[in-house]
């Protein structure tokens, strides 16, 4: 008799630019506890993200108890995080850091649709932590280099993700290929560090 353990998904590397172009959701089972994927723009499916940037602000944008905004930026745009009592660990830490700081996320994507139609992508976080300009100076590194790797499988034949996102988005990933390397080039030249500013 096997006994199956769920595992947990691999946490995507994505920029702010490609993470907020992932307005589309999907599950690949009807099971009702299936899984719901982000489909990024340049041909990947993410059920948790990783991302490192610098927290910029918290709000506390609860009405009848706390529940955290916070604003994280990365060389290429923002990323919105939100906790509140179903994430506590990540709520007390919006709570109690204090921006600007370098935060590592590990989260959900999460999506609304605004009263005028438009898709907002957010992360719930699963984890918040602070980390020192070397781990952030990582991440863009290694970011830059999967984001090149999937614009670069992109046209492959079998890449039913990229199939995806040419039907949902349109996308041109070369738009996230110039992200990147302007984020490397950041890294290389000092200029990509939101805190020595």
């Amino acid at each position: 008799m096997s006994q199956s353990t769920p595992t947990r998904e691999v946490a995507r590397r994505a920029f702010a630019s490609e993470f907020n172009d992932a307005g589309y959701t999907f599950k690949e089972s009807d099971d009702e506890r299936a899984p719901v994927y982000a489909l990024l723009p340049t041909g990947e499916s993410a059920n948790r993200v990783f991302f490192v940037g610098t927290l910029t602000e918290t709000d506390d944008v609860g009405e009848d108890s706390e529940y955290w905004r916070g604003r994280i930026v990365d060389p290429t745009g923002t990323f919105f995080v939100y906790a509140g009592q179903y994430q506590p660990e990540a709520a007390s830490k919006l709570r109690d850091l204090d921006a600007p700081a370098y935060v590592a996320v590990v989260g959900k994507p999460r999506t609304y649709e605004t009263d005028d139609g438009t898709v907002r992508v957010s992360v719930r976080p699963e984890s918040i932590t602070e980390v020192d300009a070397d781990v952030r100076d990582r991440w863009v590194a290694e970011t830059a280099e999967r984001t090149l790797e999937r614009v670069a499988a992109f046209d492959d034949e079998g890449n039913e993700y990229a199939r995806m996102a040419r039907e949902e988005y349109d996308p041109d990933p070369e738009t996230y290929k110039a992200a990147a390397l302007s984020a490397l080039e950041g890294l290389a030249d000092g200029t990509g560090d939101e805190l020595a500013g």
